[in-house]
């Protein structure tokens, strides 16, 4: 189980950066037996440890008996320099373990991020006592936390950040263009600097590749990842995946497999927003166990809907399906028919915030088939809009807009 210590005060002190000790975590325990459990799981996270030569006060009285704060010229973790034999310490180390039964030696020792608290009752009243004196971010205690903590820990090797802004581009009606306005954002957010993600999330769709022009680009598609289990890791997941047009992208192969299990898609998509960036999903409008999973880790979907009332009243019955796992949901109009619904009116009548309009692109259909990227285009309509969601969304600093 997990906890976090309220009034830990881990935001009193700047996050030490990622990776800054070697992406090693530090270890700080006395207990044999914790600390063969903490080994485990730094060898299934793939992280190779730092390890103290001795636990504060392990050379001496404790520090607590000698009336001041942890710390004693034999101590190597937080003596005077702050560093063990590695030169890796206290305020260095990306992630600090710390052993209940070693937390009286650590306080005292300057607030920081990324120190937890290891044991292995949460019902002692104590460890969450000790979790607030030495400013710990959470309280872990095994068995019941292990898959939280190997991912902090592997999330340490990896060097993750800040996670991916997270879109998905769901069509209200059948060619409402969805496929057409996902792709767009994601070129648009690679040309804007954006590290870019393009998940393909509908088998039947025809493959996003292939809008891209680049079915024949070596890399891996979704069948690959099919037995993927836990955690994928971000790095590995990228570099397997084709590069087009200066993002990377999932898809389907042209097998006859289309179904993927939802285990495996959800260890997938949390791979991809570990490496930060933007992360843009085509989703399929029926909403099963593996597409739920992907939509549990959305920031944001957005709709696309014609503006006439067909498409409307098909749009609600998808929208119903999506809004069961969703946690935000808005409307792209695309085009108008004669006679048909304004914007606001198709907004209003699926009870959604509108995201804007975009509008029919003569044209579009042919310049894509001779190789042209959807939203390649800088001038065009479909890029102008993409442009302006990404301002709003990357710049709000909130992940989404408003």
């Amino acid at each position: 189980m997990t906890g976090r210590a309220a009034g830990a005060g881990a935001a009193d002190a700047p996050a030490p950066a990622a990776g800054s000790a070697g992406g090693r975590p530090l270890i700080i325990t006395e207990d044999p037996l914790l600390l063969d459990d903490l080994l485990r799981l730094c060898a299934a996270a793939g992280a190779d440890p730092h390890l103290p030569r001795a636990v504060p006060g392990r050379s001496g009285p404790p520090a607590e008996a000698e009336g001041g704060p942890a710390g004693t010229a034999a101590d190597p973790v937080d003596g005077p320099s702050g560093c063990n034999h590695t030169g890796v310490g206290w305020e260095s180390a990306p992630l600090v373990l710390v052993g209940h039964d070693a937390a009286g030696r650590v306080r005292g020792m300057p607030r920081r991020t990324g120190v937890f608290l290891v044991g292995r009752d949460l019902d002692d009243p104590l460890v969450w006592q000790r979790a607030v004196e030495i400013g710990a971010e959470e309280v872990l205690c095994l068995p019941d936390a292990e898959s939280r903590l190997v991912d902090r820990i592997a999330d340490v090797v990896e060097g993750a950040g800040r996670p991916a802004l997270a879109v998905g581009v769901i069509g209200g009606s059948g060619g409402a263009g969805a496929s057409t306005l996902a792709c767009a954002l994601a070129v648009r957010a690679a040309r804007a600097g954006e590290r870019t993600m393009l998940i393909d999330g509908d088998p039947l769709g025809g493959g996003m590749d292939v809008l891209l022009g680049g079915e024949g680009a070596q890399g891996l598609r979704w069948p690959d990842f099919a037995a993927s289990r836990g955690r994928v890791a971000a790095g590995a997941l990228e570099e397997s995946l084709p590069e087009l047009h200066d993002l990377r992208v999932l898809s389907w192969d042209r097998g006859d497999r289309v179904v993927v299990p939802p285990a495996a898609v959800r260890s997938v998509v949390a791979a991809a927003r570990r490496r930060g960036g933007v992360v843009v999903v085509d989703l399929p409008r029926r909403v099963d166990e593996a597409v739920a999973e992907v939509l549990a880790q959305l920031d944001l979907v957005l709709m696309v809907v014609p503006g006439e009332l067909r498409s409307v009243a098909a749009a609600g019955r998808v929208a119903a399906g999506v809004r069961m796992v969703a946690r935000d949901v808005r409307v792209v109009v695309r085009g108008r028919c004669p006679g048909g619904l304004d914007p606001e009116s198709v907004a209003g009548l699926l009870g959604a915030p509108l995201a804007g309009e975009v509008p029919v692109e003569v044209g579009l259909p042919g310049r894509v088939a001779e190789g042209e990227a959807p939203g390649a285009a800088g001038r065009s309509a479909l890029a102008r809009f993409c442009d302006g969601f990404w301002q709003r969304a990357l710049g709000a600093g909130q992940g989404v807009p408003a």
